[in-house]
């Protein structure tokens, strides 16, 4: 009698090569998040860098997912839902992480961090449910987005990247900080309000290449 498999190793088994492509994508955006939290914890003092490298790194192979299905005709529900996944980790998560680090920590900055994410993850949601009905043909590739992608985060994370380059991080952030009455805000958080916004819209439809 043959031993059955466990069923983590059948999952495995199932993977796509685009697949292994996005497990990429999610691995950069933790090893982003860990690099942003050995950085806090004083254990890693290049973790922005690190994490500024990962992100676009990340970016990278969410590009490659993609042209890998479609060479290999391999697209699926299961590679769709992982890519939302990675996404969510590498291109929400991680760059409020690093908005986070540099020092967006006021309550309200927290609280826009907070919103930005949100967005994030219902627009990855949102596309996962509407993806078949704005399936332009027979191939099921999605003509166009609703929103802007979450993936335009990087330009947020590239913002980052040069404020740490120049030192301009923490008490010397960007803008400074504007007090509201017991509050306090930085604005250049409102560029993660900003991107959060994009990426919810209806009205905005943008190609899909």
């Amino acid at each position: 009698m043959t031993a059955a498999r466990p069923p983590h190793f059948s999952m495995i088994r199932g993977f796509q090569l685009a697949d292994w492509f996005t497990i990429g994508n999610a691995a950069c955006g933790m090893g982003a998040v860990l690099a942003l939290m050995g950085h806090l914890a004083g254990n890693n003092p290049d973790g922005l860098f690190h994490a500024a490298a990962l992100i676009p790194l990340a970016l990278v192979f969410d590009v490659l997912d993609g042209r890998v299905a479609r060479w290999r005709q391999s697209q699926s529900a299961l590679g769709r839902e992982l890519d939302s996944l990675a996404d969510a980790i590498s291109f929400g998560v991680a760059p409020a992480a690093l908005g986070y680090a540099c020092g967006l920590r006021s309550h309200l900055d927290c609280l826009i961090l907070i919103y930005f994410v949100a967005c994030g993850v219902s627009r990855l949601a949102r596309y996962n449910i509407t993806a078949d009905a704005l399936s332009a043909n027979e191939s099921g590739k999605v003509k166009y987005f609703e929103g802007t992608p979450i993936p335009s985060s990087v330009l947020l994370v590239a913002m980052l990247a040069v404020a740490a380059w120049q030192g301009r991080i923490g008490e010397d952030l960007w803008f400074g900080s504007i007090h509201l009455g017991a509050w306090s805000l930085h604005p250049l958080a409102l560029g993660f309000a900003l991107s959060g916004s994009l990426m919810i819209s209806k009205t905005i439809r943008i190609p899909k290449l």
